[in-house]
């Protein structure tokens, strides 16, 4: 029963963390200036590199403690869930924050690499990747939004 409660507040944590370094991610990206150097968008970075680790680590967290809740034996089981609309929901906006967060995922490792390396940074994507955490913030909500249903039995199969 304890391990069941940690590991549901410890998912559900996840999310609020998730959600909000995401966004402090999106806010970081708007920030940075395409035409200036490194050296200028420095600070920029480092919020921008923060803010994407804490998210990783979110995430990362939010599927282990998901896959363990869901068929590790600690819920109602992977038979529950897989017949479960709210689930399947759930799901594809987790499969959609994947598939969106590949493309910024392996430019800020370039980011990472070059920064380290007092490398150039193209930086002209930035835009395009705030704009992308964004929708990616939209899908933790919608998780969000399922989880609960779930949780209350709305459209149970």
């Amino acid at each position: 029963m304890m391990l069941r409660w940690l590991l549901a507040a410890i998912h559900l944590l996840a999310f609020g963390f998730a959600f909000g370094s995401v966004l402090a991610r999106a806010r970081a990206l708007r920030k940075l200036d395409a035409s200036n150097t490194l050296h200028a968008n420095a600070t920029g970075l480092r919020d921008v590199f923060r803010a994407d680790g804490i998210w990783g680590i979110a995430a990362l967290v939010l599927l282990v403690t998901g896959v363990m809740r869901a068929f590790g034996g600690f819920e109602k089981g992977g038979s529950y869930y897989l017949h479960e609309p709210l689930f399947h929901l759930k799901m594809t906006a987790l499969v959609l924050i994947l598939f969106v967060e590949i493309t910024p995922m392996m430019a800020l490792i370039r980011w990472r690499v070059a920064a380290a390396h007092g490398g150039a940074i193209d930086l002209s994507r930035a835009r395009r990747f705030a704009w992308m955490s964004d929708l990616e913030a939209g899908l933790v909500i919608v998780m969000v939004i399922a989880a609960s249903g779930m949780a209350r039995g709305v459209w149970a199969g």
